[in-house]
């Protein structure tokens, strides 16, 4: 790894070059040329960039670490070993909060650098740019390229309060008593907070890992202990096998009483669950979960996992929903724990994913992780599409399958709004690329990687990725370098003989490859344009004519602003399409704004976009809509379940910009009655309760109890066919739970009745008796009705163990009536002991759903906004999560400006936040929407009731 040094400092200008940033700041500090004198007041700090200098690499770092659970602070030292690639007297590294009590630079014997008179051993001056979160070390003596040193610093800090760096976690044993755990959460821009590091992606590096605890504790780390030092009667040290090569947000550390069940894989990888002592018998399942997902993924990408052990561990407190450090994935407490007395189907599915999401990152992300946070789609995006892959592989029973059309259509109702953004952008401080972390790169990366895959074939897929995973093992990648091994084609100077790949000569005489060269051509449009497309068909003869432009919900072609949002928007679009004359897909890769394919002039109907394997939405010009809604009443299985969904998303969707009137659609749906499959079903349903939920927020009496009178009276026969028990498939489950809830939300007095009989009893059991898992959250939301009710309810959430059942209580108490009893809730969410902090923004969420609470909860987040942006951190998924779902019911021109205004206000903080636009976009098509449809719908329903 010796570099030429003459060569570096051209290779460090032109790199920066190639970033357009100004020349001044990009060379390295200069070697001072007399000795300073010794106050720091002379130095300035030598760096003024965001992103670190490149000529100083850290290659292995001791770390050693002594946290105090009784005083929540902690001391540490870190020897960093390090390579120069530039002359220079500055070290710059990341630091955040950290107090730096001794810096010192040895050379690579360990002696000490700093021999002159007047520079005492402890001595080097340390400079902070807080704003940037650096330090950076002065060395009196220069430090030469091509050299290795050994930076030496001793630090001290208190464990953080929240849920980033090293941070306190507590949690209640059955017998009332508080203990304290300590646990780390350094992803993206955290691990800066714990101990001084290069925290950048590409500075990956070994790490060796001590860590002092009272013997009472365990501590745990990413690999295994390899052995314990007693150092005192108080005291023992844990030290730990140096790691594999890593980037710094993925260690982690943990300080805790946890008991944990083990088991190991057939390939011999030592898999541990870890929670608190009273919540091991709800282990047992993540652990059988974790190990028969890690032998698939073993197979899957051809690669054993590198390391030794892996550890999974239930933290009381934690934000997000699972973190996957390697060898030691941290997990929100529903994430991980299963309790197959109190979880539901749908309960034991989530577990099952966020599993075998954070085991994917084992290899996407951790062995081969982006270059930088605008990439973080090849870490997110990936591991989200691999929980469908590996989950109905493992666990067929749990019908994983069903729910991938859910998550793209997650990710085209933020798509189809002007405030989206393309799935690689540019992110550079840390609130944006914490921002980053979004429905653009989970859930449209999925989709777009389903659609690639389904282009490709499932095995060319495969191979394409053990390609890339092999090719950038223990490194980083970019966008270009994934699209490169899946078309197996290489850059000329990668250009290799060996089985990863053929250079483009090579490549043409290939035919296969050759079809695929044009991948990246391809994929820049999903990945680097925003939007979603959306794909008009027409019949003439016996040709299908097809257009392309870009889908936006809240304008209209006749909207002076269209020309301008479609202007330069173009993708290219592998099409696929059925017909009524064949069984077999037919195939067009569309890659301009218009063409046209031959399909025969016998053919009855064309149903575009097949399974919805495709990231775009389909339009049928002229009567194509009423010959599948036709189709659909005739004879619906002429299509798949998956086809029936997507007809019924892409029918309302088209109804909410404008496209399509909503007559047309809810006559689409009509055919629901003799549905039987759950996926169309509950699509079908989600629909009409939005409009449902929209109207009685907005108080229209007519238009509420004629659409409810609808609903019940023609879903009837299946709300009513549902028994209140926990039989049947995860889809029959999760349908019994939405329609109860629906159909109690509706007020169907059958369902109230049992429901209110089933609460009495648990309430006479002294709530002991157990209520069947998918039925509990409406047994429990007609109950909270009454005060009695509702104190029973609180009184049970402060005593349970199990989190998914608290969830469920809280999301019932949230449905009160009594806004007393609503702002109560908020109060304790806010406080923080009864309701975790980390449920807080849930319970805003939840109480901004309730009409009789939406506005509470909006002026709640108004007045508390700087607690809870410091509790949560800015451009955090919980900030997100509350902006979005207080403001996402609002639907009218007044609420709209308040939210401006408010925005407006705290501009300082948030100027940067895309999250607002996002909020206003959502205002904004609520508003069209009633336009819109408002008129349509009540005359729709006046005619169906009659």
């Amino acid at each position: 790894g010796q570099h030429d040094c003459s060569m570096v400092m051209v290779l460090v200008v032109l790199g920066l070059l190639s970033l357009a940033i100004p020349l001044q700041a990009s060379e390295p500090p200069n070697p001072t040329a007399g000795p300073p004198p010794l106050d720091t007041g002379s130095l300035s700090f030598p760096w003024s960039r965001l992103r670190l200098p490149g000529y100083i690499v850290p290659l292995h770092y001791h770390l050693v670490l002594h946290p105090n659970l009784t005083t929540l602070s902690y001391t540490g030292t870190v020897r960093i070993e390090l390579r120069v690639e530039n002359n220079t007297n500055w070290v710059v590294l990341h630091s955040n909060r950290l107090r730096i009590t001794w810096a010192t630079v040895l050379d690579q014997n360990l002696a000490p650098l700093s021999d002159r008179v007047g520079f005492p051993l402890n001595a080097l001056p340390v400079l902070h740019h807080p704003t940037h979160e650096q330090a950076a070390v002065f060395s009196p003596k220069i430090l030469s390229c091509g050299q290795k040193y050994f930076l030496f610093l001793e630090f001290e800090a208190e464990l953080e309060e929240g849920f980033y760096g090293f941070y306190k976690s507590s949690y209640r044993t059955s017998s009332g008593e508080t203990r304290i755990l300590a646990s780390t959460h350094f992803e993206p821009t955290s691990a800066r907070t714990a101990f001084p590091c290069f925290d950048e992606p590409s500075f990956k590096a070994n790490y060796t890992i001590s860590i002092r605890r009272s013997p009472a504790h365990t501590a745990l780390s990413n690999m295994p202990v390899v052995s314990t030092v007693v150092l005192d009667d108080v005291l023992v040290e844990d030290r730990f096998t140096a790691s594999v090569r890593m980037s710094s947000y993925l260690v982690a550390f943990i300080v805790c009483d946890f008991s944990s069940v083990s088991e190991t894989t057939a390939s011999g990888v030592k898999v541990s669950v870890y929670a608190a002592p009273d919540k091991l018998q709800q282990t047992h399942y993540a652990l059988k979960a974790a190990v028969k997902l890690l032998e698939f993924y073993e197979e899957y990408f051809n690669i054993n996992y590198p390391l030794p052990k892996q550890d999974l561990v239930a933290i009381p407190d934690f934000q997000s929903g699972a973190m996957e450090n390697w060898g030691l994935i941290t997990f929100r407490e529903t994430s991980l724990l299963y309790d197959p007395a109190t979880s539901t189907g749908s309960d034991r599915l989530w577990v099952t994913k966020v599993i075998a999401h954070e085991l994917a990152h084992q290899w996407f992300g951790n062995l081969v992780t982006m270059e930088w946070w605008n990439d973080i789609w090849l870490n997110e995006g990936f591991a989200n599409y691999m929980e469908y892959i590996s989950v109905e592989a493992t666990y067929p029973e749990l019908q994983v399958e069903d729910y991938l059309l859910n998550t793209c259509f997650a990710a085209i109702s933020q798509d189809s709004l002007n405030s989206s953004r393309p799935i690689s952008s540019a992110a550079e401080s840390p609130t944006q690329i914490k921002e980053m972390f979004d429905t653009m790169s989970y859930n449209k990366g999925a989709c777009v990687l389903h659609m690639l895959r389904q282009y490709m074939t499932d095995k060319v897929f495969q191979s394409g990725i053990v390609r890339y995973l092999r090719r950038y093992i223990y490194g980083n990648a970019r966008n270009q370098d994934l699209w490169d091994s899946l078309a197996n084609t290489c850059s000329e100077d990668d250009f290799t003989s060996d089985e990863h790949c053929y250079n483009r000569r090579q490549a043409a005489k290939n035919k296969y490859v050759g079809e695929h060269l044009d991948l990246t051509t391809m994929m820049n449009t999903w990945i680097l344009q925003k939007g979603v497309p959306l794909v008009t068909v027409a019949r003439q003869g016996s040709r299908l004519l097809l257009k392309q432009e870009r889908f936006l919900r809240t304008t209209h072609p006749s909207d002076p602003a269209w020309p301008g949002l479609q202007q330069g928007y173009l993708w290219h679009i592998p099409l696929t399409y059925r017909t009524d004359s064949s069984p077999s897909i037919h195939r067009h890769l569309l890659t301009t704004p218009t063409d046209s394919v031959e399909v025969g002039e016998e053919v009855g109907w064309v149903k575009v976009n097949v399974d919805m394997a495709g990231y775009y939405l389909v339009h049928y010009d002229g009567s194509g809509w009423d010959v599948l809604t036709q189709l659909l009443k005739d004879n619906h299985t002429a299509l798949s379940y998956m086809d029936r969904t997507h007809l019924i998303h892409n029918a309302f969707q088209l109804t909410t910009a404008g496209r399509l009137s909503i007559n047309k659609a809810l006559d689409l749906i009509g055919y629901l009655q003799s549905e039987s499959h759950t996926v169309p079903l509950l699509e079908g349903l989600a629909h009409l309760e939005a409009f449902y939920r929209m109207v009685e927020r907005i108080d229209i009496p007519d238009i509420t109890q004629n659409l409810r009178t609808y609903i019940l009276g023609y879903f009837r026969s299946v709300i009513d066919g549902q028994t209140w028990s926990d039989k049947g498939s995860v889809s029959e489950r999760r349908l019994r739970s939405e329609l109860l809830s629906l159909a109690c939300h509706l007020e169907h007095r059958p369902c109230m009745e049992q429901a209110k009989h089933r609460f009495t009893r648990w309430l006479d059991s002294n709530s002991t008796l157990r209520l069947p898992a998918d039925v509990t959250e409406t047994v429990y939301s007609i109950g909270a009705q009454e005060d009695r009710g509702w104190e029973a309810l609180l009184n049970t959430y402060t005593r349970s163990l199990s989190e998914t059942h608290k969830d469920k209580i809280l999301s019932a108490l949230a449905s009160s009536q009594d806004t007393n009893k609503l702002h109560r809730l908020l109060e304790l969410g806010l406080e923080g002991h009864v309701i975790r902090t980390q449920d807080l923004d849930s319970v805003i969420v939840m109480v901004a759903r309730n009409p009789r609470g939406h506005h509470l909860a909006w002026s709640y987040v108004q007045k508390h906004w700087s607690t809870l942006v410091e509790k949560f951190q800015l451009g955090s998924f919980s900030i997100r999560n509350i902006i979005i779902g207080t403001t996402a019911q609002f639907s009218s021109t007044e609420e709209l400006s308040e939210v401006r205004v408010f925005f407006e206000s705290i501009r300082k903080q948030g100027s940067q936040l895309r999250v607002m636009q996002v909020a206003m976009d959502n205002i904004q098509k609520n508003i069209l929407w009633l336009q819109r449809n408002l008129g349509t719908l009540r005359s729709w329903l006046d005619q169906g009731i009659v």
